[in-house]
């Protein structure tokens, strides 16, 4: 299958996007050394070797070590200014890079004594010296990898203790003075070195590892080439293939925008070539790529770091997240489905498109390898390890691939690749750390989910509006990661203790709703990215994006309403609840394209086309919200205002069909020339 592609090449698209500059040819060896250290590192305190105990005999030592071997690599990577990326490194940026080099350092060496002596309380003028340091390079290092937002949100908070005394009565606590904070923030297990950074160090590692592997070994190239042969022929094929294969590829990167600059490249100018607009190609792509980061098995950063705040194994949050993530893309592949048959939008000739066969044959062992991550994650509860035992596995069978077989080059590339994914994280969650950590230092994280309970008057659906809205407007300005933190810690607990409501679900209710801002205008990183690939103008691309993503707008409401569709709960109901919410889905996605499988266009003019929708998307509500609990109407009552409203609408758009059909039948027969 050929398809033209942009003018720029993905990795090109990515740099631009992310700012990275490349390094000079003679420390070009860099990244892949640290990734390689950083490896043995892991291994050695996952599996307990022993053979580095002078950096993983502590816990906090071993995160120590993460953060000291990984900072470096951002003042080398990322410039000061977006400007000069293509400019050498200056001298400035290898001073930066050498101090966070040696104040990581400095505490790796006292670790043991940060522990026992208690120096987050009470430590040597020189180690809060050094603090102070630690301080400010964490924080220049979040806003070169993670930008200005995240730069002063993180140290805004980090100061927070300092006048925590004179703010306004509902986020007013007890002050600390400026050591006090210091030593807090870069000593104490609740800050820098807390629940985020303990979730990379832990679980994010070895997933994002696979991911790299999975993709440079030509697992990406294998899923793009598996969905087109599976779907390419059929009507909307290329979009169809677009949501099928970013799905699996966001089970790789954890990002949009690299799952945009991935599959998009190939999935948007084959919709463009079967009909479909521009905006529309960006927008397809774009939502199917914001809906790879939350598809299980592997769903990116947030999801390993919402496992450390639930304090449940990571196969739980995965799980919780099948049943979601296969409503989002059904709404999406109806849709998709409904605007191609409305608009007569065929698939590829069979002849383009590449034999499922020979792909199988190719590639066959990377869906054994995803089976036996699924396997080891599910059934023997091992989230840990299972990413190094897949990745181990990958690397000998494709060695016996004979068109992906790995040389110095790939490895080299490979090395590379996870390098600057490590570093780039571990600056975002060290800086949203210090804002957890400024919250547990005032005690403001014990009291601050009854100030938003009583702010929302006692109301649940107040506080869940109050929640979607903060999540999307902390996910426009934040990483998604970055987002949920905060929420995890400030929102969540209210959420929780006011309105009774499950954990997981309220948890998973945060992590969609920061998904929301890549899709919806008008920031939209997500269909800007898209934009750019496709030649379309961003907003209109952001706009069509949000349309067809629209079922996920109201989603988290339904499994928050009821945690069945998070897999909680008896299997009879699990099943009932799921069956109910894919016919709502499905009238739903439908009505939004004014098409519906069985019946046809709801509609032949303006006005019946309107109320034919109307009453559809009624219908749909209707069938997917949940009765009982909040919802004042029983499951029966909500069943029969469904049908109330889809009869109607199914025989108005065939009544109009008729109508339409009779009009043209009454045209005179065309003149032949």
């Amino acid at each position: 299958m050929t398809a033209s592609t942009p003018s720029q090449s993905p990795r090109e698209m990515k740099e631009k996007v992310t700012h990275i500059r490349q390094l000079p040819a003679a420390l070009r060896w860099i990244p892949g050394a640290v990734t390689v250290v950083l490896m043995a590192m892991t291994l050695d305190y996952l599996f307990n070797l022993g053979w580095l105990r002078f950096v993983t005999g502590l816990e906090t030592q071993f995160y120590y070590a993460v953060v000291a071997l990984l900072l470096p690599l951002v003042f080398l990577l990322w410039p000061i200014h977006p400007r000069l990326q293509h400019r050498p490194v200056p001298w400035y940026d290898y001073l930066l890079s050498a101090l966070a080099l040696g104040v990581g350092g400095y505490f790796v060496y006292h670790a043991e004594a940060i522990l026992e002596r208690g120096w987050a309380f009470a430590a040597p003028d020189t180690a809060i010296l050094v603090s102070y340091a630690w301080w400010l390079l964490i924080v220049e290092a979040a806003r070169r990898a993670g930008g200005w937002p995240i730069a002063l949100i993180a140290a805004t908070f980090s100061l927070y203790p300092l006048f925590a005394d004179v703010v306004p009565g509902p986020i007013q606590a007890f002050p600390s003075t400026l050591e006090e904070t210091a030593m807090y923030h870069t000593m104490s297990a609740e800050s820098i070195m807390g629940v985020p950074l303990q979730a990379f160090a832990g679980l994010v590692i070895g997933f994002l590892v696979f991911g790299v592997v999975l993709q440079k070994s030509g697992g990406g190239k294998f899923f793009i080439d598996l969905a087109f042969a599976l779907l390419g022929h059929v009507r909307g094929g290329p979009a169809k293939v677009s949501i099928f294969s970013s799905g699996l590829m966001g089970s790789m990167s954890g990002s949009v925008i690299s799952n945009v600059l991935t599959t998009g490249v190939l999935s948007i100018p084959a919709m463009r070539r079967i009909g479909m607009g521009r905006a529309f190609s960006g927008g397809v792509e774009a939502c199917a790529s914001t809906g790879g980061v939350l598809m299980p098995p592997v769903m990116g950063a947030t999801a390993f770091v919402m496992a450390m705040f639930l304090d449940v194994p990571y196969a739980a949050v995965a799980l919780a997240a099948v049943i979601p993530s296969i409503l989002y893309f059904l709404g999406l592949f109806i849709q998709i489905d409904a605007y191609a048959a409305r608009h007569d939008i065929q698939g590829l000739p069979a002849e383009e498109l590449p034999s499922l066969w020979q792909t199988l044959k190719q590639g066959w062992y990377f869906i054994f390898v995803f089976a036996l991550l699924v396997w080891m994650l599910l059934i023997m509860q091992r989230e840990a390890v299972a990413p190094f035992y897949a990745t181990a596995l990958l690397l000998v069978l494709n060695q016996f691939s004979r068109h992906n077989r790995w040389g110095l080059r790939e490895l080299g590339e490979s090395l590379s690749s996870a390098a600057k994914l490590f570093a780039e994280l571990i600056a975002i969650l060290a800086g949203v750390g210090m804002l957890v950590g400024a919250l547990s230092m005032t005690g403001l994280s014990g009291t601050i989910a009854n100030d938003f309970i009583h702010l929302a008057g006692g109301s649940v659906p107040l506080l869940l509006v109050m929640g979607a809205l903060t999540s999307f407007v902390l996910g426009i300005g934040m990483t998604v990661t970055a987002a949920y933190i905060f929420l995890a810690v400030a929102l969540a607990p209210a959420l929780i203790q006011g309105g009774g409501l499950d954990p997981m679900a309220v948890h998973m209710f945060i992590l969609y709703w920061g998904m929301l801002s890549f899709i919806t205008p008008p920031v939209a990183l997500g269909a800007f990215a898209a934009a750019t690939v496709a030649g379309a103008r961003p907003m209109a691309t952001g706009l069509q994006a949000m349309r067809l993503g629209s079922v996920i707008y109201f989603i988290p409401f339904l499994f928050v309403l009821n945690p069945a569709l998070i897999m909680q709960g008896e299997p009879l109901q699990i099943g009932l609840v799921f069956v109910q919410a894919v016919v709502g889905i499905v009238l739903f996605a439908s009505a939004m394209q004014g098409y519906l499988i069985g019946v046809g266009r709801l509609g032949s003019g303006l006005v019946t086309e309107c109320i034919a929708r109307a009453l559809v998307l009624l219908a749909g509500l209707m069938l997917a919200l949940p009765g009982g609990g909040m919802v004042p109407l029983t499951q029966f009552e909500l069943l029969a205002i469904a049908l109330a409203a889809l009869v109607p609408a199914v025989v108005i758009a065939r009544w109009s069909q008729f109508q339409a059909g009779q009009r043209t039948a009454r045209l005179p027969p065309p003149i032949d020339s």
